[in-house]
């Protein structure tokens, strides 16, 4: 989803509660990893690979100039044949300690990814989950985003929206002009997208 449909997602979205949940975790993540000066881990379960989420998180960190927002994709198949970015297992949430992020998204939650979420929690860990909501893995992140079932959204539709919003949290000169090009973007989407004008 590019930045012009995300623009488009908020304008059918306003006046929903979703735009201020989906910024304001966001703001969450974007703290936690550039509080700590990055570390941030992107996992998702056997079945589900946020992989475009990551990616997203990959183009935001570059746009915002905030490089702590580029993740590292934890798969649960992970091949030591894969390509680097492509080869983090599960092993490496075992190592992850105070000072990094934990982004688990999870639309059902495996037994073992709570216990590996667990154990990096006791490490001082921060956890933030996208999920169900209502559930162990809610219990134990520190902050949550919940997308529960027959939800207005869907989960990869979230996922758009915290990715987008998490490049336009903060402060100072590079936001600034980073959020007068997404003006402007979003200002061009509603052109593009108005009905013709009425003949004189």
């Amino acid at each position: 989803m590019d930045a012009v449909r995300v623009a488009l997602l908020r304008e059918v979205l306003a006046g929903t509660e979703w735009l201020g949940a989906t910024r304001r975790f966001a703001g969450v993540l974007r703290g936690s990893v550039v509080a700590h000066g990055g570390g941030l881990l992107l996992v998702g379960t056997p079945e589900y690979e946020p992989w475009h989420l990551a990616a997203h998180l990959v183009d935001e960190a570059a746009w915002s100039g905030t490089p702590e927002l580029a993740p590292t994709l934890v798969r649960h198949h992970a091949r030591p044949s894969d390509p680097a970015h492509l080869a983090v297992g599960p092993g490496r949430i075992e190592e992850a300690r105070r000072g990094e992020t934990l982004l688990v998204v999870a639309p059902e939650e495996p037994a073992e990814l709570l216990e590996r979420v667990h154990a990096a929690r006791r490490a001082g860990v921060t956890v933030l989950a996208l999920g169900a909501g209502g559930s162990e893995l809610s219990a134990m992140a520190h902050d949550t985003l919940a997308v529960p079932e027959g939800a207005e959204l869907d989960l990869d539709s979230v996922q758009h929206l915290v990715s987008a919003a998490a490049g336009e949290n903060g402060g100072g000169a590079s936001p600034r002009v980073r959020r007068g090009f997404r003006d402007r973007l979003s200002r061009l989407a509603e052109i593009l997208t108005a009905p013709p004008a009425a003949p004189w």
